[in-house]
């Protein structure tokens, strides 16, 4: 992996950073255009109900000869803007054709000077102002407003009054206007990139106690995460040092379980040692014994440790489902070949309902194949197994699973005893005495029990309580 040089989508900085400033960019952008649209929305309104004001004025200052010809005084005006040639502010009267094919200039503002507004023809209702934007003298932009009027008494005579004023002022002002908040905004953009740089350094600091923390960890200076994180961050320290309690579990789980070990093969081992070291050595079949004795007992001891080995490192975990009546057609099928000789007659009933177990099928099979095969060897004639689940605790499901057979059975006295590990009850059945301690071991690992109790066919009934599983995942 290159440690050189971090690509800006690997750091979590650098992309809280990248996505913060883009959103404040675009928030921004979208804030300027908008109150730009609005300033120059509203300016432009103001100077349109300016100009209003003008067409009206001219249009109360127009009045008509006997002739029906217009005319206007312009000493009755009221700005002085109408009398300066150029000054950006003009009026002018047009005669309309009868059909409104055609405009001819009849009056115009001193103003206007030697030119004049050359406006398209176009249909207008008495009363209607239009609005125009076009080039006036000196190519100055301009807005116009233009209204039709008839002369008294004359219906043919249909007059366009026609007021202008020069945009360059007020394009200038929104222009300026732009320039500054553009500026200001920029600002502000970059005045809340540096308060989003401070907030992520701030919002990513506790990662960098985290990291110290883990290196304190890594180091062997500490054994567990410590120090106050926030809230968003303190249940991943919870969960962590929750692991680092397991792993040290675990740890010492395999230290006990290698020392009891090699604390158990000493004495096989001393008196092996013993007997090759004995002045008097011992005859053949003698010696033959004592060997196979203990290395019996040797061999018990290691079977224990590796199946508490085993038992230890596959439970607890998540998602586990077994479902329980395969693991017991093929036990009992395995049940029936290999005491064949004695002709059992090793049944099992279960519920239609499928009954699944919380755990691995490798666990299952464990803890009943030892529970049949006890069973099998002190059965008379008859073993049987039988299966439910039940509630407890609220709505915790519950697996259990017993077996019986119509052997000689044990004493109460003797139960507690029958799981310890290495007891063999009766030293003429065949086994390790290992048999129902790992199922004991293994069904209080997965949080359920063994219970040992007398059965209705006479011998022993062995219930095992183990979790259930949902049938849904």
């Amino acid at each position: 992996m290159n440690r050189g040089g971090l690509h800006w989508s690997r750091s979590l900085r650098l992309r809280l950073l990248a996505v913060t400033v883009a959103g404040l960019a675009v928030a921004v952008a979208l804030a300027g255009l908008v109150l730009s649209g609005l300033f120059r929305e509203h300016v432009q309104r103001q100077f349109e109900a300016a100009l209003v004001q003008q067409l009206d004025q001219i249009t109360a200052r127009l009045e008509f000869d006997g002739q029906g010809q217009p005319a206007i005084a312009a000493q009755a005006l009221s700005d002085p803007r109408w009398l300066k040639p150029y000054s950006g502010l003009y009026w002018q009267v047009d005669a309309m054709a009868p059909d409104e094919s055609g405009r001819a200039r009849v009056l115009r503002s001193r103003s206007l000077w030697d030119t004049s507004l050359a406006l398209q023809v176009d249909a207008l209702a008495d009363g209607t102002v239009h609005v125009h934007e076009l080039a006036g003298p000196q190519g100055a932009p301009l807005l116009v407003l233009e209204r039709t009027v008839r002369a008294e008494g004359v219906d043919a005579a249909r007059w366009r009054l026609i007021v202008a004023a020069d945009l360059q002022a007020t394009q200038a002002a929104i222009a300026q206007f732009t320039r500054v908040l553009a500026l200001s905004l920029t600002a502000l953009l970059v005045l809340l990139a540096a308060a989003a740089w401070a907030q992520v350094a701030v919002g990513l600091k506790p990662l960098q106690a985290l990291q110290r923390g883990l290196q304190d960890v890594q180091q062997a200076r500490t054994t567990q995460l410590q120090g106050a994180f926030p809230a968003e961050v303190q249940p991943l320290v919870d969960d962590f040092n929750a692991v680092l309690c397991r792993n040290a579990e675990v740890v010492e789980r395999a230290r006990t379980q290698a020392g009891n070990l090699a604390h158990a093969l000493k004495t096989p081992l001393a008196v092996l040692e013993n007997a090759a070291h004995a002045p008097t050595p011992s005859d053949g079949p003698a010696l033959a014994d004592l060997v196979r004795d203990q290395v019996q007992v040797a061999r018990r001891h290691i079977d224990w440790h590796l199946a508490r080995a085993r038992m230890a490192a596959s439970v607890h975990l998540p998602g586990q489902r077994t479902a329980l009546e395969p693991v017991v057609g093929g036990l009992v099928r395995v049940m029936n070949k290999v005491h064949a000789g004695r002709g059992l007659d090793i049944t099992f009933a279960l519920p239609d309902a499928p009954l699944l177990f919380a755990g691995e099928a490798q666990d299952l099979q464990e803890m009943l194949g030892n529970l049949l095969d006890n069973a099998c060897k002190w059965a008379r004639s008859a073993v049987s197994l039988q299966a439910q689940t039940d509630t407890r605790s609220g709505s915790l499901r519950h697996l259990s699973v017993w077996v019986e057979d119509d052997g000689p059975g044990i004493g109460a006295a003797q139960r507690t005893q029958a799981v310890e590990r290495g007891v063999r009850l009766d030293e003429t059945v065949t086994g390790s005495g290992l048999g129902l301690a790992i199922v004991h071991e293994l069904a209080s690992m997965y949080g359920g029990r063994l219970e040992l109790e007398p059965a209705t066919l006479g011998g022993l009934r062995a219930v095992l309580r183990l979790p259930a599983a949902s049938e849904t995942v």
